[in-house]
């Protein structure tokens, strides 16, 4: 990219471009030229790799070269798709002066910012995804952030507390684009994300964010909403807001306020815990095979986005809970979802719709779906009143009916317009009479003509009278030149030629004028109407935006109906006592991908019994029996009926798991690394409310090191902690655990051999498993029969107290066997102590045995 002080050295057009490009350093340019949006200089040669484009060169400008790319206006869209996708921003410069009046280059001028967080066009979005800008802050250990779907207006504000916390929201977010300050260094939070954007430490300012908040909302603070308290956060929203400002080139009126997300409302899941249940992104970043998967049945777009919200944050608040749930009871009951399930296929994606509308770039089509959804409304308040549900009642109340927008959009709208509003085609025949007027007059131009030519010849008795058109003198009546003599004295002369004269006349001229420009001033008046049109729909915009969230939640809980029929959940017990009480559960994701049938298992956890050792063979089903605990928890906390026969369920505060690692190589952590930093933090902050599920913890060292690990976790677990923890391991010395502790227990996933095959029975049963079947399950693997002999002896030899020989000398190695971390180590004096008899020694015997005892243990 040329120096600024260089730019006049270029051409007029080129310094045009370089001084938009200086005002968007970090954005593409896309630059209006004709039919096509150029790119130059760097722009093009990185659009050229994005997008596949070729790079060519326009002439030279300053001596050199200029790297050219360029995409057709009329597929903008899908290459600006692309980019949000790879998280690149594009400032779109449109031309705004008139090419036949402009001395020099075109004026043009950036009309908005499309970035990966601010999009709110249809085709740039996943439309069962939020698409969210995030701004985070930190002040010390304290995290603001704050989240604005500028789609939808929803605006949201939260605090934490340490980095681990702050790492799992922003999973939970998931943000297309996250702002934070150009002078804050967080690798843990940055690394590899797509739309990173830095932005100057000013625009964190408590102060500045309080004053861009409250003129927002026409506030004189922020009280009202609950957030006041919360400085980093509102800093954060601060920034945010006027980023979305400056990228959208207009005012923002569906962001009508903040909503404070407390911590403390919700079941806190960190990163580590949301990645290993597979909400809704597998281990692998896919939608496949998620909870979120088998249970989004949705029928609107915006019901499968808050299905997602309500997965991602389980609620603690019993109220809502049991609404919830006895909505869902209602609407289970002789199948009363369906009817209103087929109403709510009808109905388009409000929300956006509504976000598009309050940034006036409503397309034609939104407002036809609009229409087309309002006028459902009536429907579904008249299906819900016989939907006795204290919930469904007050969704029929919140999804209003708005009959004279119906009709304004049926009268004003066409059946099925075009895509934009460019070309007209529009408003409908009837709407507007001067719009009908110009209408007609452009495309009846020739009957009118022919019309004239007959009343003309009658009038003046001529029968050559002629009207046509020319291109130079216009619209004329034509006759020959003996004739014209005789022509009417309103007929005024136009054109002579040889044979003929030509003439006007006042009607004539006054439809000329109309035809002439009827076609632009018919487009322009379109366009007008359409304007108003969006600014009388906007004049509702707070009341439909309610509407649709009704509309939303209510398409969610006829989702979660649908789904407990077909999938034969049941409706949990919600108690304020600690445990879980789970019969026949299962995991809902596995149980789908199953050839046979599931073997569902129990679940047992109270106050006396709060911790599982869970033994068995690998392939066994011990990860899914911990991990199906997991969600049918999380489950019952969003307000669903669960996969079990039948469900008692404590509320819980946390769930965490620490189940498979990989290592963090831009991290620099290895997989054992890994695995101690997430049980640290389930250590530190785990509560004798939270469900904890640990798996194979010290697995990643030696077999001491892992040993001593996994032992000394689970009885800080069960003594201090005192979580309801699943705790799987191989280290069969850990079954020893309920010996000393009575408050755990031990259970395991049987299997069975049949002439040397292992067959997984998956069911759960209580007490420690016998043997791992490992070099049965290596057999499942493929590994060579000779190594898995080679195995079995060895640990023939191990079973046997015996070192296994040596690969090399075949000769035994001198090496002890690592003793059992709970057997008591060999003592001289616990030894003679035992072969004495109290009842045969006379008191000088028992002094001097008591000696001999003093000694030997010295």
């Amino acid at each position: 990219m040329p120096a600024k002080s260089d730019a006049t050295a270029h051409t007029p057009m080129m310094q045009q471009y370089l001084k938009i490009k200086a005002e968007h350093p970090n954005e593409l340019v896309f630059y209006r030229m004709g039919d096509f949006y150029e790119l130059f200089f760097d722009d093009a040669k990185k659009a050229s790799e994005l997008l596949d484009v070729t790079l060519t060169a326009r002439g030279k400008s300053g001596g050199e070269p200029i790297p050219m790319a360029g995409v057709p206006y009329h597929a903008a869209e899908g290459y600006l798709a692309r980019l949000v996708r790879a998280g690149v921003s594009v400032a779109i410069c449109e031309q705004i002066g008139d090419p036949a009046t402009s001395k020099g280059p075109v004026e043009r001028k950036v009309m908005r910012v499309v970035t990966p967080g601010t999009v709110s066009d249809e085709a740039l979005m996943d439309e069962r995804r939020d698409n969210l800008l995030v701004a985070l802050h930190r002040n010390n250990d304290t995290y603001g952030i704050a989240s604005l779907d500028m789609a939808s207006g929803r605006f949201l504000v939260l605090q934490v507390d340490g980095l681990d916390a702050a790492a799992g929201e922003l999973q939970r977010l998931s943000p297309a684009e996250l702002l934070i300050s150009d002078d804050l260094e967080l690798p843990e939070l940055t690394e590899n994300r797509k739309g990173v954007r830095r932005r100057g430490p000013w625009e964190f300012e408590l102060e500045t964010a309080e004053r861009l908040l409250t003129r927002q909302f026409g506030t004189q603070d922020l009280s009202g909403f609950g957030c006041d308290h919360l400085d980093s956060a509102i800093a954060a929203a601060g920034c945010l807001l006027g980023y979305a400002r400056e990228t959208q080139r207009t005012d923002l009126p569906h962001v009508r306020g903040l909503a404070y997300e407390n911590r403390d409302e919700a079941v806190a899941l960190d990163a580590a815990t949301r990645r290993n249940l597979e909400i809704d992104l597998n281990l692998t970043g896919g939608d496949e095979n998620t909870l979120f998967a088998v249970l989004n049945h949705t029928a609107t777009a915006m019901g499968a986005r808050l299905l997602r919200r309500w997965l991602n944050r389980p609620l603690r608040d019993m109220h809502t809970l049991v609404e919830r749930q006895e909505a869902l009871s209602v609407l289970t009951d002789n199948y009363k979802f369906e009817p209103v399930r087929e109403l709510l296929k009808r109905i388009g994606d409000m929300e956006r719709i509504l976000g598009r509308l309050a940034l006036r770039s409503s397309r034609p089509r939104d407002l036809s779906r609009l229409g087309a959804s309002l006028a459902c409304y009536p429907e579904l308040q008249a299906a819900l009143k016989s939907c006795e549900s204290p919930r469904l009642l007050e969704l029929s109340q919140l999804i209003a009916t708005f009959p004279e927008l119906v009709d304004l959009l049926q009268r004003a709208i066409v059946e099925n317009p075009p895509v934009v509003i460019r070309d007209g085609g529009v408003i409908a025949e009837g709407y507007d009479s001067e719009l009908d007027e110009l209408r007609n007059i452009s495309n009846n131009a020739g009957q009118y003509l022919v019309d004239l030519e007959t009343r003309e010849r009658e009038r003046t008795g001529i029968n050559t009278l002629k009207v046509g058109y020319n291109r130079v003198h216009g619209y004329y009546i034509e006759l020959s030149r003996a004739q014209s003599a005789g022509a009417p004295a309103d007929y005024i002369r136009r054109q002579t030629l040889k044979n003929a004269e030509r003439f006007i006349t006042p009607e004539l001229k006054e439809f000329e004028d109309k035809a002439l420009s009827a076609k632009s001033r018919a487009l322009s008046r379109e366009k007008a109407l359409y304007d108003e049109l969006i600014e009388k729909l906007n004049v509702h915009l707070i009341a439909l935006q309610d509407s649709a969230g009704g509309v939303a939640e209510l398409d969610v809980l006829t989702n979660f109906a649908e789904r407990a029929i077909n999938l034969e959940l049941c409706r949990p017990e919600l108690v304020h006592t600690p445990g879980l009480d789970i019969k026949d559960g299962r995991h809902l994701v596995v149980e789908q991908v199953l050839d046979g049938p599931f073997v569902p298992n129990d679940l047992d956890f109270n106050d006396e019994r709060r911790m599982l050792i869970v033994t068995g063979p690998n392939m066994g089903g011990k990860s899914t029996y911990m991990r199906q605990a997991a969600l049918i928890t999380l489950l019952a906390h969003v307000g669903s009926f669960v996969p079990a026969a039948k469900a008692q369920i404590g509320l819980v505060d946390r769930i965490f798991t620490r189940i498979g690692s990989s290592d963090d190589l831009a991290g620099g952590r290895s997989t054992f690394m890994v695995e101690m930093t997430e049980t640290a933090n389930i250590l530190h902050n785990a509560t004798d409310r939270s469900l904890v599920l640990m798996d194979e913890i010290g697995r990643g060292t030696s077999t001491f090191d892992g040993l001593a690990l996994a032992w000394a976790c689970a009885r800080h677990l069960a003594e201090n902690v005192r979580a309801f923890t699943l705790f799987a391991t191989h280290y069969f010395e850990l079954t020893e655990l309920p010996e000393s502790l009575p408050h755990i227990a031990n259970v395991h996933l049987n299997a069975t051999e049949h002439k040397d095959n292992i067959v997984f029975l998956h069911k759960v049963q209580e007490g420690p498993a016998s043997k791992s079947y490992g070099i049965q399950v290596a057999k499942l693997a493929g590994i060579p029969t000779a190594v898995l002999q080679r195995a079995a002896e060895q640990l023939t030899l191990l079973e046997n107290n015996e070192r296994p020989t040596s690969v090399a000398t075949s000769a035994p190695s001198p090496s002890p066997l690592q003793p059992s971390l709970f057997d008591a180590p060999s003592n001289p004096a616990i030894e003679a102590l035992g072969e004495i008899d109290p009842d045969e020694l006379t008191p000088r015997q028992a002094l001097e045995a008591l000696y001999r005892l003093k000694q030997l243990n010295s």
